[in-house]
């Protein structure tokens, strides 16, 4: 398993939604996975896949970096906001500038449209949550048209730490438990959600959702995000 340098997350490692579907799919199972990142998801490199317990590790020599085991089902999501709300996501989402990660491949600025996901899931008016319209990119697709799983556990990923909020440090996504119900194909124009769970300390805990338009959820994730320690001099 090989994370390609496109898909980072922060600079120099990989998304953590993307890497951790990446190692969820070889699982080969339609019911909840829950990943965990115990490191972070070098890019370019060979990670060796092996069976442990009764799910998979992707390893880098002796150094464990993503677990993925079977999860039991999440309850069902909330609500989604309406398309006509979620399309005002953007303009409440981080500039360049106020973004930790800007070339982020999920929800980076600087990147382009099928290039990255481009997902600006911002604070919405009236709702309790975040964001955005998503339109998937033919190349995001498998043989049969539809998103590849990889990608939907991508797109889940960062609208739970825009939901969460500022902190004090960045974040980064310590673990995700993921069930997609339906993949959809690259010409739907999709609502991409999130809400916060909790804070505690610096561990913080979102839920994310994919729907259709007419509000059918397709895929959805609860998270636990991990605030950095700050720098010391």
């Amino acid at each position: 398993m090989t994370i390609g340098s496109r898909f980072n997350g922060p600079p120099g490692s990989g998304n953590g939604g993307y890497s951790g579907g990446l190692l969820a799919k070889e699982m080969q199972t339609s019911a909840a996975v829950l990943v965990q990142l115990r490191a972070p998801p070098p890019l370019d490199t060979p990670l060796s896949v092996v069976t442990s317990d009764n799910g998979l590790d992707a390893m880098l020599g002796e150094t464990l970096i993503i677990k993925a085991r079977p999860a039991d089902p999440l309850n069902a999501a909330p609500e989604a906001p309406a398309q006509s709300l979620a399309a005002k996501g953007p303009e409440t989402f981080n500039s360049v500038e106020d973004h930790v990660f800007p070339a982020c491949f999920v929800c980076g600025p600087l990147r382009e449209p099928g290039d990255g996901l481009c997902l600006f899931t911002g604070r919405l008016e009236g709702y309790d949550g975040v964001g955005d319209l998503w339109t998937p990119d033919e190349s995001f697709c498998d043989e049969t048209g539809r998103v590849r799983a990889e990608f939907l556990w991508a797109a889940l990923d960062c609208p739970g730490a825009f939901a969460i909020g500022n902190q004090d440090n960045p974040m980064v996504l310590g673990q995700m438990t993921t069930q997609i119900h339906q993949r959809p194909k690259a010409s739907e124009t999709l609502t991409v959600a999130g809400w916060l769970n909790f804070h505690n300390g610096r561990k913080h805990g979102a839920f994310t959702a994919i729907y259709r338009a007419d509000g059918t959820c397709l895929a959805q994730s609860e998270q636990i995000w991990i605030e950095l320690k700050p720098k010391t001099a």
